[in-house]
Parts: C-alpha cells; sequence; structure tokens
C-alpha cells in the first residue's frame, strides 16, 4: 500500500492561489457530495459537448454512489466507472463505461491542466487517434510544480505533437512553476471545468492508501451529484 508524505505548509499556500480563475465558467455548476467532503464544479461555455454530456448525467444520477476509483497522488483522482458502484472490496476497476464517446474539445492555452481542473478520461492515442472522450469518466487534477526546464521540454514535445498549432503561454508557465498541474495531459485530454470549492477535499482524497491497482483502500465515494444554478 502506498501512503504519501505530508507537505502542509506547500499545499495551503498552493490552495490559498488557486482563487486565481484559469478559464471562463458558465452558470452552471455542479455539487459532488462525497464520503470526505463536498467539491463543487464549474462547466466551461467553449466545451459544450462535454458541459451537456456532464449535466446529462448529472440529470441522470449517474455519479450517485460511484467510487473514486482510481487515485495517484500527485497526479488526480478519477471516478465515472459504473462497475463501481458495487464493487467488491479490492477489486480491479475502470474498464467499464459508457457505450458512446465525445468529441475532443481541447480548447489550450485556455484551458490547461492545472491544480483542480477537470478533464475527461480516454483510450490511448493507439485505438483513439482522434483523442474522443470517455462518455463518463472523469479527472481532477492534482499535480505537482514543475521546473523551467522540465516545461521547456513539455513545451518542445507539445510543439512537435501539434505540428506547431499548440504551445503553453505565458499564464500556464507561470502557473505551472508556482503552484502546480499535469501539463504533460495538455494537448491531449479535454479540460471541461474546474474546481471552485472543495479542493481541500481534493487533496485528502489524492492521499489516501492505494493498493497496487491505484484504488483507495477504504473506498471514497460520491453520495450524490446535484446540478447548481
Amino acid at each position: 500500500m502506498h501512503r504519501p508524505s505530508f507537505h502542509a505548509f506547500l499545499r495551503f499556500a498552493a490552495l490559498s492561489l488557486l482563487l486565481l480563475p484559469i478559464g471562463r465558467a458558465t452558470a452552471k455548476t455542479v455539487l459532488f457530495e462525497t464520503t470526505m467532503g463536498n467539491i463543487r464544479i464549474a462547466l466551461y461555455d467553449d466545451t459544450p459537448l462535454h458541459r451537456d454530456n456532464f449535466l446529462k448525467l448529472v440529470d441522470e444520477h449517474y455519479y450517485d454512489s460511484l467510487l473514486f476509483h482510481r487515485v495517484i497522488y500527485g497526479f488526480m483522482i478519477q471516478t465515472g466507472a459504473p462497475d463501481s458502484r458495487h464493487a467488491e472490496p479490492g477489486a480491479h476497476l475502470g474498464f467499464r463505461d459508457k457505450d458512446y464517446t465525445i468529441e475532443a474539445e481541447i480548447r489550450l492555452p485556455q484551458h490547461f491542466h492545472k491544480r483542480g481542473a477537470v478533464a475527461a478520461a480516454r483510450e490511448g492515442d493507439r485505438t483513439n487517434p482522434e483523442r474522443r472522450s470517455s462518455g463518463g469518466q472523469f479527472y481532477i487534477v492534482w499535480g505537482t510544480t514543475c521546473s523551467t526546464l522540465t516545461l521547456e521540454r513539455l513545451n518542445q514535445k507539445l510543439d512537435s505533437m501539434s505540428q506547431g498549432t499548440m504551445s503553453f503561454s505565458q499564464e500556464m508557465t507561470d502557473y505551472y512553476r508556482k503552484i502546480g498541474g499535469s501539463p504533460h495531459l495538455d494537448g491531449q485530454y479535454t479540460v471541461f471545468g474546474e474546481v471552485v470549492e472543495g479542493l481541500d477535499v481534493v487533496d485528502r482524497i489524492q492521499q489516501v492508501f492505494t493498493d497496487d491497482y491505484n484504488r483507495p483502500v477504504d473506498d471514497v465515494r460520491i453520495i450524490r451529484a446535484t446540478i447548481e444554478e
């Protein structure tokens, strides 16, 4: 089992800086009540396919009772696997999903994988070269801070991968250096929202003990998700 170290000062400094906005959100927010506290998510206007699908699933109570089935310390927390609702303790989860995918809506540099970003999971490039998103699974980024050299290398990789159509903005570089996130995912996954309240809950979840499959040893469950105005 894995138990992370605790750096209280750095975490709370990062949380205080997260008041800075990273993108234009809609009036629509979704409240996730979990067994470790509440997380409020705002959705972006310029990723309408993901926004509308997410709201539809919440309205259908799809996320109610699902687990955060994949948790990686210093990286992200993931949910949305339907087989997690009635999963036996220790079962390996995460392969099942909705029977459809969503066209990618990658909006870089407007929306990037900063701490607190909400993004859609997906199958890998080999089977999914169009980078279409999962119909139901999503993750919330925690991440780490990055050095200038690391960001320069990642930016070069992004430039090559996108054939010069995408690159890190100065805002992104500053954010990753000072606060943190997961910049290696930029340009590959659709970011469609952000945590606006409850990032401390995300922090607590990303610290829990996990097994060899990254499933929390003690279940962390969504009690209910509701749409707010």
